[in-house]
């Protein structure tokens, strides 16, 4: 979930999650008294089919999801691929056609445009205090591939979680992962522009197995949900190791949601549940609304979080790059085989053209050239790379 940079010899780096878990996170059983408290079925038939937790309609998801929609709309006409182009993919489609696959292979919009759209690009974010930039990135996607990927995934793991738990608590769990999960990206990253929500989606996975230990008890099958959750994790985090991922946002994300999931999305207990709903005549005994553990939690999780977000933010903006601590973080994001390599370059142009006349600024080094555009001329991604070398 990562972020991307289509423009040549850019790489893409995006933000996305394969797996698509439909999770149940609790025991639905209705709920009962217990014996000695159970009242008489003559005058209160229905108080044994009562549901302990309320059940919430999901609808900011889908308000998620349709916002993402329409900023990619919205950026693929910015873009505006014919005006620029001659080589576009889908030219039927006008200005909402596609920039060339070589350029942006996940059917999309250029880095340049991307980055006026507020991609997160440290440099600008440091030093051109743009810190927004932290929280924009989450809402730009780099192409269809990617956007699809992450919607459905949205889908599957937010719609549930609100249903379970309100649009209030999944939203803040949504929107902080997003930011942990850039922050920690733009820590480690510092070069090129990233796009993506992957590592809010990442948040809400954290969250699940967060909420999964808080409320362990109420659980029906605590191993089986906790080993199928665990994978689900594993593998999403494996596939982040591959070239053009930024494996950085999706464990900022999902250390981020961990933490809040703490916090947001605690239950009480059932013996609470059940003296708070049953009549007055049954409360005889006195029932704390939560375990002691999930109180030290709460507090815990709380403390980290605030300690990892001003530590993060003030390395940030002092120009830290965590590579410089820790010289085998960077196998977390890629790891070099055989088959592709590493440590290939991030470049990022900026170009106008006006009749055969082209000029163009590489983004990372500020050197800029003006060329005369003709049929034998290199292509524009070989020009971008000879600029930012």
């Amino acid at each position: 979930m990562a972020r991307d940079s289509p423009v040549a010899h850019v790489e893409i780096k995006c933000h996305s999650l394969h797996e698509d878990p439909e999770f149940q996170p609790a025991d639905q059983r209705p709920l009962t008294a217990p014996a000695r408290l159970r009242p008489s079925t003559s005058f209160t038939a229905g108080f044994d089919l009562f549901q302990p937790f309320k059940k919430w309609v999901s609808w900011l998801v889908p308000m998620f999801v349709a916002a993402n929609c329409v900023v990619f709309f919205i950026s693929m006409y910015v873009n505006d691929c014919p005006k620029n182009s001659a080589s576009c993919v889908g030219r039927f489609l006008g200005r909402f056609s596609f920039q060339p696959l070589k350029e942006n292979p996940l059917l999309g919009p250029s880095s340049s445009t991307l980055e006026k759209m507020g991609a997160l690009e440290v440099d600008k974010v440091v030093y051109g205090h743009q810190p927004w930039r932290l929280i924009s990135c989450m809402w730009l996607h780099a192409g269809v591939f990617h956007i699809l990927a992450n919607m459905l995934s949205l889908v599957f793991i937010g719609i549930h979680l609100e249903q379970e738990f309100g649009f209030v608590r999944i939203g803040m769990i949504y929107v902080v992962s997003g930011f942990g999960g850039s922050l920690l990206s733009s820590l480690f990253i510092q070069s090129g522009i990233s796009v993506g929500a992957s590592g809010a989606l990442f948040g809400l996975l954290g969250g699940m197995l967060s909420e999964l230990l808080t409320n362990w008890t109420i659980y029906a099958n605590k191993l089986a949900a906790l080993l199928t959750l665990l994978f689900i994790i594993i593998i999403n985090l494996a596939v982040g190791v591959l070239p053009h991922v930024d494996n950085y946002a999706h464990i900022g994300g999902f250390i981020s949601g961990f933490l809040l999931g703490f916090v947001f999305l605690v239950r009480p207990q059932f013996e609470w549940v059940s003296q708070r709903d049953a009549p007055r005549r049954y409360n005889s005994i006195s029932v704390s609304k939560y375990k002691p553990y999930q109180y030290v939690l709460w507090i815990v999780s709380l403390v980290l979080l605030i300690a990892w977000f001003a530590v993060g933010l003030v390395s940030l903006f002092r120009g830290e790059n965590l590579n410089d601590h820790c010289s085998w973080c960077h196998y977390l994001s890629c790891i070099p085989t055989s088959k592709w390599n590493c440590n290939s370059q991030r470049f990022t142009c900026e170009s106008s053209r006006l009749g055969n006349q082209l000029n163009m600024t590489c983004l990372s080094n500020g050197r800029s050239g003006s060329y005369s555009i003709a049929s034998s001329s290199p292509e524009l991604q070989q020009i971008c790379s000879q600029l930012c070398n």
